[in-house]
């Protein structure tokens, strides 16, 4: 990918500041009615990105009809506008105040086990998907219970990078790149500190492990399990869904997963990036209106398996 020049880098930043600004002084029903044509916009313009979100689904839900398809799709991708939007309008001055945008439940029986490994000075991986909204359960996370490291991928912009990182450092989350030392992951997880994951897309043969999703195997990170192991770590999968009737969102905790201890170092990293796959495909099933079908989960294939887009 050729590097972007100075005044292509400028022009972005400007152009999302500009953005930003427009969706945080319009009426909330307005800046939604934005957000969710401009998405719908900007893949009916990127048409293959639509054609792979139906076949994603066509994967996913072999016996659902076309109709219904079409739709999910359709929600998915305005789900991607709110997700803009509702991250531009999060400017919550308390705890108190961003209850009313994200509800969680710490008193839940899953959420037991966090608190259990938190006393056990123990460090917690939190995998999520592209689900829901993602950086509201980050950023709500860390302004009603506790700051959170999270995992991101550097972007190629990076005065956008920043904006984004300071806004996330914001409400208390820290931030470390994929592109950083592992090392680093692990001294936080060792200190007994939270770090948040989205280990929902394809990643390629180098870095993946091949485990079910929706009945085909799926090339999915192994490392969320690696550092797991390592830094003897609890897994607590969590989702920020948006629930209609509440008018808010709703974090999701899924079943924690504790280390399974085989003797077999291979077949635990299966095992556990096994479990964290089943807990995602679970909240998708459940909510596939708002999972990011557009990405190509399933692309990279076993060697000599059959192209699947």
């Amino acid at each position: 990918m050729a590097r972007k020049g100075t005044f292509q880098i400028r022009l972005e930043y400007g152009a999302m500041r500009s953005l930003f600004w427009l969706l945080r002084v319009l009426p909330k029903r307005a800046a939604l009615g934005l957000g969710n044509g401009a998405a719908r916009l900007t893949f009916r313009v990127l048409s293959s990105r639509l054609r792979s979100g139906m076949r994603s689904l066509e994967i996913a839900f072999p016996e659902m009809d076309a109709a219904e398809r079409k739709r999910i799709l359709r929600a998915s991708v305005e789900n991607i506008g709110r997700t803009a939007v509702e991250f531009a309008k999060f400017q919550p001055a308390n705890a108190e105040e961003s209850k009313q945008i994200i509800e969680f439940d710490f008193e839940s029986e899953e959420f037991q086990a966090y608190k259990k490994a938190k006393a056990e000075r123990r460090g917690v991986l939190m995998p999520t998907a592209h689900i829901g909204n993602w950086e509201l359960l980050l950023s709500g996370f860390a302004l009603q219970y506790e700051p959170i490291y999270f995992m991101a991928r550097e972007l190629d912009n990076p005065l956008i990078d920043k904006m984004f990182a300071d806004l996330r450092a914001g409400f208390g989350s820290r931030q470390f790149y994929k592109s950083d030392s592992a090392k680093e992951v692990l001294k936080a997880l060792k200190r007994g500190e939270s770090v948040g994951m989205l280990p929902d897309v394809n990643v390629d043969l180098r870095e993946g492990i091949f485990v079910p999703f929706f009945g085909q195997l799926a090339c999915t990170t192994a490392g969320v399990a690696r550092l797991a192991i390592h830094a003897n770590a609890l897994i607590l999968p969590m989702f920020a869904v948006w629930d209609e009737s509440k008018d808010r969102y709703i974090a999701h905790n899924g079943q924690p997963i504790e280390l399974p201890n085989s003797g077999d170092r291979e077949r635990d990293v299966y095992s556990i990036t096994e479990a964290i796959t089943a807990e995602i495909e679970k909240i998708v099933r459940k909510f596939p209106e708002q999972w990011l079908w557009i990405h190509r989960r399933w692309k990279t294939r076993p060697p000599g398996g059959k192209e699947l887009y």
